[in-house]
């Protein structure tokens, strides 16, 4: 699209190395208009700037800034700015089953009864998430990040609801986890496969690590990853080198957590240290 006021840009995340493909959608429409369609996954879109008007399920719905919208697969729908100045979102398209990891399996797919979410909180996450993955889509980051989110999303909105967060041994489990990740820093097993080999669920997993590290796993990693780096870095290699060598997918994402971490750039780091050393 030419028009500034007409955006819409895809991105491609995946959960795990090997693991299935996720939509994120970057969008801003001032006049285009969806024609009625449906998607076989769940649409979960945060609106952003402007309002939308959405007809669904016999009705028009209006979402406005920070609030979430949830369509469920299989349900018509449309899409259009409900005023002149346009609007702007961030959508995924989230296979069901990634709703209902933290569910209990009898219930079936969650259903929201509302479309139209009030959680500024969960909007906010999501919305970070959605723009971090779509700046650097990596697949660890990726699958500890939204089958969270969305799980989070289905136990406070849907009627289904989980059972129990405890996890017998969470302790134990998150260390191991911890030194499984840490021993294949370069290509570090996806939490699908780590759940399985503990005969978990991806929630299970997650709640169990989260609540012994006190970060996701993808978090963890991209620290360690940061010490591994600022040895290297004290050796004298440069980012661009160093990047690759701990993990990470590009200088600008070594970057992007070096700051994080330490607050400094990697090459200030660097260069500090050169210079102490003179």
């Amino acid at each position: 699209m030419t028009d500034a006021r007409e955006q819409a840009r895809w991105t491609r995340a995946r959960l795990g190395r090997c693991g299935p493909p996720l939509d994120l959608l970057t969008a801003r429409f001032s006049r285009h208009e969806y024609a009625p369609h449906a998607h076989d996954e769940f649409t979960v879109g945060v609106t952003i700037g402007g309002l939308e008007t959405i007809a669904y399920r016999g009705g028009r719905i209006v979402s406005g800034p920070g609030t979430i919208v949830v369509l469920e697969p299989g349900e018509m729908h449309t899409g259009g700015p409900a005023s002149p100045d346009g609007y702007s979102y961030r959508a995924l398209y989230a296979a069901p089953a990634l709703l209902t990891d933290g569910t209990p399996g009898d219930r079936g797919l969650p259903h929201f009864r509302e479309p139209v979410l009030h959680d500024p909180e969960l909007a906010a996450a999501l919305r970070h998430a959605h723009t971090d993955l779509s700046a650097h889509p990596d697949p660890l980051e990726a699958e500890s990040r939204l089958p969270w989110l969305l799980t989070a999303l289905t136990r406070r909105h849907s009627t289904s609801r989980a059972g129990g967060d405890a996890v017998p041994g969470a302790g134990p489990l998150a260390l191991a986890v911890r030194d499984r990740l840490a021993d294949d820093l370069l290509a570090p097993p996806s939490l699908a496969a780590l759940a399985a080999d503990f005969g978990l669920s991806r929630y299970q997993l997650l709640r169990a690590f989260r609540t012994t590290m006190g970060v996701p796993p993808y978090a963890w990693l991209a620290q360690y990853r940061v010490i591994r780096a600022r040895t290297l870095l004290d050796a004298g290699l440069r980012p661009a080198e160093v990047a690759g060598l701990v993990g990470f997918a590009d200088q600008a994402h070594l970057t992007r957590w070096f700051r994080r971490v330490l607050g400094v750039t990697p090459a200030a780091y660097r260069n500090s240290v050169q210079d102490a050393a003179r």
